[in-house]
């Protein structure tokens, strides 16, 4: 649809496999549809695609700007079998979208997760990516970090009403930093859906949460890091304890050599919902 004071927005979906069977992926698409330009913007673990709107809506004149809920999240369907949630699963669902756009090159920001699913895919030979932002997330994540994932996802509380699910989302996401009311009401609504009671509850399977809970080892992706080539940014919240300043600096050193900026007063991760944020992510995607 098209607004008469925004960009072009328009919810669609696609169809991807599993080896359970198929499911169903629906992303945001903001922008033109013509527009050669593609960003693919994909979240955090337990988040989904409605994050990156402020994000979207001020990159819309430049990029079609993609915005997928990754399988069992958002809007998206549940896998039949949780075991299936796994960053191999995921780069096959996003080659699956890429190729639903009919575009041949991407340019990638991915936050946690998001930035995960998108090392991955720069780091294979012919890749589609071509400039790659990574927001708050590195090749290396201890096994402290996951531990400490697998305590809270999907072990969420149902809640009697919406206050009581935006108090929960304010605090467990506090690391997100300085947000104001509005921003703190648009993520907690589109964190939630209705139970058939009536009650809210967040909009994501709690079968994700089994796999940290299973094998807490340490991620070491470091040998898939040295194989991106492209153009990388490393954004970093200044608090975050998933993205240690010393694994950025090991960053820096090997791999694509990534340029850095550090955000002030936010841990793990920074939102991309105001205009300092917004502009560092803008000043590097476009750049020439």
């Amino acid at each position: 649809m098209t607004g008469t004071t925004g960009p072009v927005f328009a919810e669609r979906s696609v169809c991807c496999a599993s080896p359970s069977g198929l499911h169903r992926m629906v992303y945001g698409e903001w922008g033109e549809r013509g527009n050669p330009k593609v960003l693919v913007c994909v979240h955090g673990l337990s988040r989904n695609g409605r994050d990156f709107d402020a994000l979207a809506q001020a990159l819309a004149g430049d990029y079609r700007v993609i915005c997928p809920d990754v399988v069992g999240r958002g809007r998206s369907d549940w896998l039949r079998d949780p075991a299936g949630y796994t960053i191999p699963q995921y780069v096959a669902d996003m080659m699956v979208l890429i190729a639903r756009l009919d575009v041949e090159t991407v340019h990638w920001l991915g936050t946690s997760m998001g930035g995960l699913i998108g090392m991955v895919m720069a780091s294979l030979e012919n890749t589609p990516v071509t400039r790659l932002l990574l927001n708050d997330v590195g090749p290396e994540i201890s096994s402290a970090s996951i531990r400490r994932i697998g305590e809270y996802i999907g072990r969420a509380p149902k809640f009697d009403s919406y206050d009581d699910a935006e108090k929960y989302i304010r605090l467990v996401s506090a690391p997100f930093g300085a947000l104001s009311d509005a921003q703190w009401r648009q993520l907690t609504e589109s964190s939630l859906r209705l139970t058939p009671d009536g009650r809210h509850e967040l909009c994501y399977d709690p079968g994700i949460g089994e796999t940290f809970r299973r094998d807490a080892e340490a991620f070491d992706l470091w040998p898939i890091y040295d194989r991106v080539s492209c153009p990388t940014l490393v954004v970093r919240g200044a608090e975050s304890d998933l993205l240690t300043s010393q694994t950025v600096q090991a960053m820096v050193a090997r791999g694509p050599r990534p340029a850095v900026v550090e955000v002030p007063g936010v841990g793990h991760a920074p939102m991309f919902m105001d205009e300092a944020q917004i502009g560092c992510v803008r000043d590097f995607l476009l750049a020439a």
